[in-house]
């Protein structure tokens, strides 16, 4: 009898083992997917945050990179640059929502302790390759099942550097090892080295330097058609035609193969060499190439016609003039920098007349070494590129006189690059300036 009662007591005893060993899983699964949830909220946050941070990065170094700052190796343009930069990043990054919401973005540039913080670095006069670092940060991201430990907010953030990369070294500069750039979209018009303005060079061929920096702003908008861009050789074969200022070799199909992908035109595109100024040759054209760019030296009757059909295209520029304008505010550059303002017929819709980061009138050219004369079959070696702004009054149904087809522009940008780095892999960018953008932290 007594013996039955000692197994009766031990079954009941295993019993409350199972009801103990029960709650207790039951309390850490419970606490498990408590912090499981909390987990995940911070993760995502986490990757929004650096979301923020990285766009907001690249936005105000492309800010920087079409500005002109970097070509402006006096340092005259770099505060109202950045003070534009700032602006830009600091909208993009409070466009981004973190755990919920959007950021705030209120507070001073470059401060602890603010949702959004940005900062310039690098930026030193010449400011060739400024930086521009981007912190954001939520401190009340609010928890859930934490809540039960105490704990009713997180802190999350996330930071990002954006460079905006042109090789040009200082103005005293004998050397210059710095990795070169390919950007594409580059247009098919092969530039002499040669000062529009009356001097001598645009850059030094053997580094790269920025000749003369006032030629950052300079334009051909004036009623002489001597200044404005045209090909050297319209019609005829451009085999031992001498360069001249501010005269384009036209570069051949295999150097700018024209594109898949064109816009429709008013007047339609007919020929490779009207696609390749209108598209985007995805071809990068690296800087300090000297087997790859030959010019095209059939004869072509219509080259100069084609090209400014292909301009007006390009900038929207056909229906009016209404294509994108040029502006500085706060005085000419190199004090202010450039602005770009939506015209009439830009294709993105309600964004006339304000101002736009980017634009289609806005190209790359390259610079080739001219020094030894008009190139004949061999290759030109590429030692620079300007960014030019196509300007909208160079439309074909502007009259010119004879000479109509002269494309007014403005120099935006002048990056070059030295012969020392002839075999480095180049720095590509994100995009078609040939100031390259990119991210440099996170890698």
């Amino acid at each position: 009898m007594r013996r039955q009662q000692k197994i009766s007591a031990r079954k009941s005893e295993q019993g409350i083992i199972i009801t103990l060993v029960a709650v207790f899983m039951l309390g850490v699964i419970g606490a498990m997917a408590a912090l499981s949830i909390d987990v995940v909220t911070i993760y995502t946050a986490r990757s929004e945050a650096q979301l923020a941070a990285d766009s907001a990065a690249l936005a105000g170094a492309r800010v920087l990179a079409n500005s002109g700052m970097t070509s402006d190796t006096n340092g005259g343009m770099t505060s109202n640059a950045e003070a534009a930069a700032l602006a830009v990043a600091t909208q993009v990054a409070a466009s981004n929502a973190v755990g919920g919401r959007l950021l705030n973005s209120g507070g001073k540039a470059c401060t602890a302790g603010q949702e959004i913080s940005v900062c310039f670095t690098n930026d030193a006069t010449p400011a060739t390759n400024p930086h521009v670092t981007v912190t954001v940060q939520r401190t009340d991201l609010p928890t859930f099942f934490a809540r039960i430990w105490g704990r009713t907010q997180l802190t999350v953030a996330a930071a990002a550097t954006a460079e905006a990369y042109n090789p040009s070294p200082a103005a005293t500069a004998t050397t210059n090892t710095a990795p070169p750039v390919a950007p594409i979209c580059v247009k098919p018009w092969l530039l002499p080295n040669m000062d529009p303005s009356g001097g001598s060079t645009i850059f030094t061929p053997s580094t790269g330097v920025i000749t003369n920096p006032n030629l950052l702003g300079w334009t051909s908008t004036t009623a002489n058609n001597a200044t404005k861009l045209s090909t050297v050789c319209p019609a005829g074969n451009c085999n031992g035609t001498a360069p001249m200022r501010w005269r384009y070799y036209p570069g051949d199909q295999a150097s700018f193969p024209a594109p898949a992908t064109f816009p429709n035109c008013t007047t339609p595109l007919s020929t490779p060499y009207e696609e390749s100024i209108a598209g985007c040759v995805q071809t990068a054209i690296a800087c300090n190439d000297n087997a790859n760019v030959t010019v095209d030296f059939t004869a072509y009757p219509n080259r100069n016609l084609e090209a400014t059909d292909a301009v007006n295209c390009l900038t929207h520029a056909t229906n009016g003039g209404g294509g994108d304008t040029l502006t500085v505010t706060g005085g000419p550059p190199p004090t202010s920098p450039f602005e770009f303002v939506a015209g009439a017929d830009n294709p993105i819709a309600g964004v006339s007349p304000n101002d736009v980061t980017i634009s289609n009138s806005l190209v790359t050219v390259p610079v080739f070494d001219s020094t030894a004369g008009a190139p004949t079959t061999k290759p030109v070696q590429i030692i620079g590129f300007v960014q030019l702004f196509l300007n909208p009054d160079g439309r074909a149904t502007r009259t010119f006189g004879p000479n109509r087809y002269f494309v007014p522009t403005t120099i935006v940008n002048m990056v070059g690059c030295g012969t020392g780095a002839i075999g480095t892999s180049p720095i590509l960018g994100n995009g078609a300036s040939p100031v390259a953008v990119r991210l440099i932290t996170p890698p």
